[in-house]
């Protein structure tokens, strides 16, 4: 079936080919391990024979080696080795701010999460991907292979954006619903007015490998305004008249890059991969480029 204009808009089948050759690394869960060596030993979820163990009360019988209980009169479990599944959620602003900006940052953030979770699906993990805005505002939850692909997309190319940004509730909800150790990616723009430290707390609480992705505008980095104004913010329409001046401009600019500075050094200091892209950035380069540079692809 040929992919809708939809869907070819958030990833291209020329790229989702490139994205094929790539796959999802965590540096906590499964450090050290090569692709196709993320197994655990459990009772008999697998053909793949790996060891023994005395039998203990309780455990399931049917996992018994009736051929050592004949021979030597004792009780011993069969494990087999299972691939364990690698959890990836992405939680994605969806707040009326994303919507803005050329090239868009609300569109810009779906390519990236859409490529993140094709290849999350095409290697058989857990892919969640949960919208936020005044907290989680929707979920598709646990999806896993290449026949779900064209749902993911639907499901993020229908993300309606909602009027607020509260990080740290949907932190929070995400947290609660979601227990699973793996690799988390927290993508927006960041600027939400009840800050950022409390909200990526409740996600180092989980033991996670954390990705902050930061996503701003090149309007937003050099703002092409000057003269008497008046702004109204999207999400709460307050509104503020003032008179843009060259010297307001360089003051904007350098408390942005300080708020940025912030969350990068936040980030740095707790473990959290941060990365920081202008729209401008070509989203295949971003993808390609410096997610790999970041240790989450290879």
């Amino acid at each position: 079936m040929a992919p809708t204009e939809t869907e070819v808009q958030l990833l291209a089948p020329d790229f989702m080919a490139k994205l094929d050759q790539l796959e999802l690394v965590s540096r906590k869960i499964f450090a050290g391990k090569m692709r196709g060596e993320r197994r655990s030993k459990r009772r008999g979820e697998s053909v793949e024979f790996a060891d023994y163990r005395n039998y203990v009360p309780g455990d399931d019988l049917r996992f018994l080696d009736w051929n050592i209980l004949a021979r030597l009169d004792k009780l011993f479990l069969k494990l087999f080795l299972e691939e364990e599944d690698l959890h990836v959620s992405i939680i994605l602003d969806a707040s009326k701010s994303m919507d803005y900006g050329e090239p868009n940052k609300g569109l810009y953030s779906r390519r990236v999460a859409a490529a993140i979770a094709y290849i999350g699906l095409v290697n058989h993990d857990r892919v969640s991907v949960y919208p936020y805005a005044d907290g989680l505002i929707g979920e598709m939850a646990g999806a896993r292979g290449r026949s779900v692909v064209r749902r993911l997309l639907d499901f993020l190319a229908n993300i309606e954006y909602a009027p607020a940004s509260n990080l740290t509730l949907a932190c929070k909800q995400y947290a609660i619903r979601h227990p699973q150790r793996g690799i988390v990616l927290v993508m927006g723009d960041f600027l939400d007015k009840g800050g950022y430290e409390t909200g990526l707390k409740y996600l180092l609480g989980r033991d996670l490998d954390i990705y902050v992705i930061q996503i701003l505008s090149p309007q937003e980095i050099d703002p092409p305004v000057t003269g008497d104004l008046q702004l109204q913010d999207v999400e709460d329409d307050d509104v503020a008249e003032v008179t843009v001046s060259r010297a307001l401009l360089n003051r904007y600019k350098h408390n942005l890059q300080a708020y940025c500075e912030g969350l990068k050094e936040y980030c740095a200091r707790r473990g959290i991969s941060y990365l920081f892209t202008s729209t401008e950035v070509a989203f295949d380069q971003m993808v390609l480029n410096y997610l790999r540079r970041r240790g989450l692809l290879r």
